[in-house]
């Protein structure tokens, strides 16, 4: 350190006495203070860093502290690792699994002897019985006689017969005055007209060949009448496939003058007669 000669220090006083700012103990105080500051100030050395000045900014917020890791899962039960392991069904699976029951439908019908489809006009006759289910149920008694076990061909030995009064009805008959519309000589006593309720006519509502179909199944499906034996002649003419009553009314033909146009056939007429007996 340099030291400052006595007379420059006195003048300094003077100066600052004349400026009003303090005598000699001003100016010792004044050097002890400019002096005292610079005692106390550390020193530094030579390559030493000032230093660094204290931060006057707010505090930064302390950081969140890192969430605890999870726990572990918990291991599956003996059932969930067995099922997890399980080999899944391929989708292609799926699909045979869903044609399955329609397969088995088809295997089992073919396994089903199906039902003889019959032609003709008893196969035509057994769609049309549908409207005479009510008065004569299966072909047994109702309001309407039976048909079943033979009854209908005591009633009518002959077609023709039976037919006329499908044909005509009850009321027609009554109009006529013919009171009895079937075998007079059948066991236990004739069919009267209009004794047993009213049998409705169906001419005009069926056609000529529904007609003769219908009571083709009514002899032959539920009367019971044998088409290789006794009615084996009736069956030929009028209910077989080829029978040329089928086929005349098939072309256009009428039951009213059918006589005329196939030989061996009674008149069935425009109007109702009696019932004819048994052939001898």
């Amino acid at each position: 350190m340099t030291e400052i000669p006595e007379h420059l220090l006195k003048r300094s006083r003077d100066r600052r006495a004349a400026l009003g700012l303090g005598g000699d103990d001003a100016g010792n105080g004044g050097d002890d203070a400019a002096a005292k500051p610079a005692a106390d100030k550390p020193a530094t050395t030579a390559g030493s860093a000032p230093a660094p000045a204290a931060s006057t900014a707010p505090a930064g917020r302390a950081a969140a502290p890192a969430p605890a890791a999870p726990p572990p899962p918990k291991p599956d039960t003996p059932v969930v690792a067995a099922y997890k392991q399980r080999r899944r069904v391929p989708f292609w699976a799926m699909a045979a699994l869903g044609v399955l029951p329609v397969w088995a439908f088809l295997y089992a019908r073919a396994l089903t002897e199906q039902p003889e489809e019959v032609a003709g006009p008893i196969g035509i006759g057994a769609e049309v019985y549908a409207s005479c289910q009510s008065c004569h149920p299966g072909g047994n008694e109702g309001v309407g006689y039976a048909f079943a076990g033979g009854e209908v061909l005591e009633t009518f030995p002959h077609i023709e017969d039976q037919i006329r009064y499908v044909y005509f009805g009850t009321e027609q008959y009554n109009i006529a005055g013919v009171e009895i519309y079937g075998n007079p000589d059948r066991e236990g006593g004739p069919h009267i007209t209009g004794a047993r309720n009213v049998m409705p006519g169906f001419g005009g509502e069926l056609t000529d060949e529904e007609i003769l179909s219908v009571v083709c199944h009514e002899r032959f499906t539920l009367g019971g009448a044998d088409p290789s034996g006794d009615y084996a002649e009736e069956y030929e003419t009028w209910c077989s496939e080829e029978a040329p009553v089928f086929a005349d009314l098939e072309a256009g033909g009428a039951l009213a003058d059918l006589d005329q146009r196939v030989e061996g056939v009674m008149p069935i007429g425009n109007e109702p007669i009696p019932g004819s007996p048994p052939s001898e």
